[in-house]
C-alpha cells in the first residue's frame, strides 16, 4: 500500500505535510533549499571527510572503501527513518510533529526508551568533545614540534 492509499478517508481529510495554509502561525520558517543544502554539506564535510584519508590508510584499499559504502548505507537508512518519524503516526499527514529525536522515540517506543536514548545521545556528545580536544591538542603539539 502506498502513502495516501488509506481506505477510511481520514488521510484525505488531514492536512498534508506540505500545505498552503499555515498550521502554526507563530512559527516562521525562513529556510530554503539552499540553506538546507548548506547544512547538509557542512555536516558531511565535517570530521568524516577530514579523517577519511587516515581511515583508508589504516584499513587498506579494499576494506576502506567497503566500510565507506557500509556507513553510507547506514546513513541513508537512518535518514529515511528520521524523515518518516518527523510526523506521527503517518509520515505524510500525521497530526503530531516530533521536533526532536527524543520526542520521536518517546512517541513510538515509550518514555523509558526515550530516557535511554537521551542518556546515550548525551554520552556520545560528551565523548566526541573529549576526542576532538585530545586530537586537537596532539595535532597542535606535532605542528609546534616540527615547525621549530
Amino acid at each position: 500500500m502506498a502513502l495516501g492509499d488509506g481506505d477510511d478517508g481520514a488521510a484525505a481529510a488531514a492536512v498534508p505535510l506540505i500545505s498552503d495554509r499555515p498550521k502554526h502561525a507563530a512559527i516562521v520558517r525562513s529556510g530554503t533549499e539552499w540553506t538546507a543544502a548548506a547544512h547538509v554539506i557542512t555536516a558531511v564535510i565535517g570530521s568524516g571527510v577530514l579523517s577519511l584519508a587516515w581511515s583508508v590508510a589504516q584499513l587498506g584499499w579494499l576494506a576502506g572503501p567497503g566500510m565507506m559504502l557500509v556507513f553510507a548505507a547506514v546513513t541513508a537508512l537512518q535518514s529515511a527513518l528520521f524523515a518518516d518519524c518527523y510526523r506521527s503516526p503517518d509520515p505524510e499527514v500525521g497530526p503530531h510533529r516530533n521536533r526532536t529525536y527524543a520526542n520521536a522515540v518517546e512517541r513510538n517506543l515509550g518514555s523509558s526508551s526515550a530516557w535511554v536514548c537521551l542518556l546515550l545521545q548525551q554520552t556520545a556528545l560528551f565523548g566526541y568533545g573529549i576526542a576532538y580536544t585530545i586530537t586537537a591538542s596532539i595535532s597542535c603539539s606535532m605542528i609546534a614540534h616540527y615547525s621549530g
